[in-house]
């Protein structure tokens, strides 16, 4: 495939060969590796806006990106950063960001850098016009940022990558990992060090956990419209099928690897073992120490601890896998994306980057947040996160996946939010209201496919 990104507001005075698409890997076949923005001069006063769904958090999120943008403020007294939560009312406030960024487009009060989801890639470049890092800012200054004393992560590196250039650097992200109340596990006569490695050892321990304790079982967070759909992408990839087609022009969610993992899930609701339950029910039932067990990204981690703290044994363990299936983890979370079509605020924005993206940053969100640091190097120095990691084997299933990830592939076109939600929508129809899952996807693959651009 061959997607080309528009550029608008800036002139370039380099031409950059593109090659071949894919997602989490390409590299330019011609790199630029002079800027094209100039720096800024250190009396030069700039002002902008930084749009992060974590300020839509309260808590943990909210604080610490509030101690960070302090912090980048007295390192940059030239650059006043305004950080604000995007624009809506959505019970996860990530699924605002899109819209948010469209109506302020269309007002022409587009914020000059954004926190944007994995799975908005291919909107967030042909749509809302991200710049390329590397042709701003030269691909050595880009790749320069990925290094520092303490490399990022190799599979996290590239997962802002499109036709061969650099849209963005990854921020935060997780890959699902099954935390447990060893507590309840003790209660429910189950051996909490040897926690359930398949779908079939999670049912019978939920149905243990809700028998005999009277609790709820498990809660996969991967099921509802509002979890998006990167989870679920990795439940179909880890029983051997794709939501979507490698090319990405076909929808195959409705194949047998989904069709499985969906009765998987709808069985478990029947027999009692999993609740009905919304996305924040679900992972704040679990930190009360309602649930055994949930799938779930680590950006809750910080939830748990808390809920857990002298109440309850919280422990943490990889996704389960289907039968001998190897797991096929797929990542959450976003990368930060310049907007802005202004030079000294598309530098101004690039120094706030980097400085998030600095090791001294990811200290603090992984120790306040539970986030995985993308600077894995991180948890082996005692001065850094060493003590920290030693301290918190909870870290110890992420970065083992780490090795098997995979990257969440957005859906393609204007239309990919109607084709994620159209497949979501048919998920929670299946699980929670016991529609039937072959048809019910089959319908929503029908209605999907009418919405895919043409080849």
């Amino acid at each position: 495939m061959k997607r080309t990104a528009p550029f608008l507001g800036l002139v370039f005075a380099t031409a950059v060969a593109v090659s071949s698409c894919g997602l989490g890997g390409t590299t330019a076949t011609e790199a630029t590796t002079t800027a094209q923005v100039p720096e800024l001069r250190p009396d030069q006063q700039v002002s902008i806006v930084f749009e992060s769904y974590n300020y839509g958090l309260a808590g943990a999120w909210t604080d610490t990106f509030n101690e960070l943008i302090s912090e980048f403020g007295e390192k940059h007294p030239n650059i006043k950063v305004t950080a604000q939560k995007p624009q809506g009312n959505s019970p996860n406030p990530a699924t605002d960001t899109i819209s948010s960024i469209q109506n302020q487009m269309v007002a022409g009060t587009t914020p000059d850098v954004a926190q944007l989801g994995f799975s908005d890639l291919d909107f967030t470049i042909n749509q809302l016009q991200a710049k390329p890092l590397d042709v701003l800012f030269g691909a050595d200054e880009v790749q320069r940022n990925f290094d520092g004393r303490i490399p990022y992560a190799d599979r996290a590196r590239t997962l802002d990558d499109w036709d061969g250039h650099t849209y963005g650097v990854p921020f935060v992200f997780s890959t699902p990992v099954l935390y447990y109340n060893a507590t309840l596990f003790t209660e429910a006569g189950l051996d909490p060090a040897d926690p359930p490695a398949t779908w079939a050892e999670v049912a019978d321990a939920a149905q243990a956990i809700s028998t005999k304790t009277g609790k709820g079982g498990v809660y996969i967070d991967c099921l509802t419209k509002t979890s998006k759909d990167w989870c679920f992408q990795a439940l179909v990839r880890s029983n051997g099928g794709r939501v979507i087609s490698e090319d990405r022009r076909t929808l195959t969610y409705a194949d047998a690897p989904a069709v499985e993992v969906t009765r998987m899930a709808q069985d478990l609701v029947n027999s009692g073992g999993m609740p009905k339950l919304a996305q924040k029910q679900g992972y704040e039932g679990f930190a009360r120490g309602e649930i055994g067990m949930i799938l779930e990204t680590s950006a809750v981690q910080g939830v748990f601890v808390k809920g857990a703290k002298d109440k309850w044994d919280l422990r943490s363990t990889t996704m389960p896998r289907f039968g001998d299936k190897p797991t096929v983890p797929t990542n959450s979370g976003a990368g930060l994306h310049i907007l802005s079509n202004d030079p000294a605020k598309q530098r101004a924005a690039w120094e706030l980057i980097k400085f998030l993206t600095s090791e001294e940053s990811y200290v603090k969100i992984s120790r306040n947040i539970g986030y995985l640091p993308l600077r894995t190097g991180l948890m082996d120095e005692p001065g850094s996160l060493g003590a920290w990691a030693a301290a918190n084997p909870l870290l110890a299933p992420n970065v083992a996946q780490l090795a098997a990830m995979e990257p969440w592939v957005p859906m393609p076109g204007d239309n990919y939010l109607q084709i994620r939600d159209g497949m979501m929508d048919a998920v929670e129809a299946i699980v929670y209201q016991g529609a039937d899952p072959q048809s019910t996807l089959t319908a929503a693959r029908t209605e999907g496919s009418k919405l895919l651009p043409a080849a």
